[in-house]
C-alpha cells in the first residue's frame, strides 16, 4: 500500500499561506533550495526544475493531490500543468474542467479516489496542499505521514494545516533537519488517531 503523505510548507504557528493564498514570509534561500531539492526532487514545479537544472528522478512521490486554491497559485500565471513529472489531480467542488489534459479534476468521491491511488502500486502520493483536502483526507485516516517545513516566522493568520477540527493525534518523529537560515524539516508518521 503506496503511503500518503503531507509534505508543506507552514509558518511557526501553523499557517501554510496567506489569507490571499500567496506565500510571502517563505523562505527564499538559494542554498535551501538546493538541499532540499537534492532531498525532494519531485516537489518543485516543473519551471523551477529547469531553471534550478534539477533532473533527478522522483526519490519519494509519483502522484500529486491539489486543492483548488494550491492550483491556482500556479494557475494565476498561466502555469496548468505544475508537476509535469508525476500525475496530478486537482480536488474542487466549484472548477467545472481541468485547464490542462495532464491534470484531473477531481470534483466528487475524493475519498474513494485516494483510497483506490493507495491501493496502486507505485512510489508515495504527495498532498501538496489544500487544508480543505488535508481535512478531509485526515478525518478518513487516509494521511500516513506529514513532512512540515516549519519557516522561522510567525504569520499571525492565514490558511491553517488543517482548515477544520481533526482529531487528537499522536505523530511518531522519523526525521529531522536543521537547515542554515533556519527553516527546521520535521517528518512524522501518523501512529494513532
Amino acid at each position: 500500500m503506496r503511503e500518503l503523505t503531507y509534505f508543506v510548507a507552514c509558518s511557526v504557528d501553523g499557517y501554510i499561506a496567506q489569507i490571499d493564498g500567496s506565500h510571502n514570509g517563505f523562505s527564499p534561500d538559494a542554498k535551501y533550495f538546493a538541499s532540499l531539492s537534492a532531498d525532494f526532487p519531485e516537489t518543485f514545479p516543473s519551471q523551477f526544475r529547469q531553471v534550478m537544472g534539477i533532473h533527478a528522478e522522483n526519490k519519494w512521490f509519483d502522484v500529486v493531490l491539489m486543492g483548488r486554491k494550491t492550483y491556482e497559485v500556479g494557475l494565476k500565471d498561466g502555469i496548468t500543468n505544475p508537476y509535469s513529472h508525476m500525475k496530478q489531480y486537482v480536488f474542487s467542488r466549484s472548477m467545472l474542467s481541468s485547464p490542462d489534459e495532464n491534470v484531473e479534476l477531481v470534483s466528487e468521491n475524493a475519498v474513494e479516489l485516494v483510497t483506490s491511488l493507495k491501493n496502486e502500486i507505485g512510489k508515495g502520493i504527495w498532498l501538496c496542499g489544500g487544508a480543505d483536502l488535508a481535512t478531509t483526507l485526515f478525518a478518513h485516516k487516509l494521511i500516513d505521514r506529514l513532512i512540515l517545513k516549519v519557516n522561522p516566522f510567525l504569520m499571525g493568520s492565514g490558511i491553517p494545516l488543517f482548515s477544520g477540527v481533526i482529531g487528537q493525534t499522536a505523530l511518531e518523529l522519523v526525521n529531522s533537519n536543521i537547515y542554515e537560515n533556519g527553516v527546521v524539516l520535521l517528518d512524522y508518521r501518523v501512529i494513532s488517531q
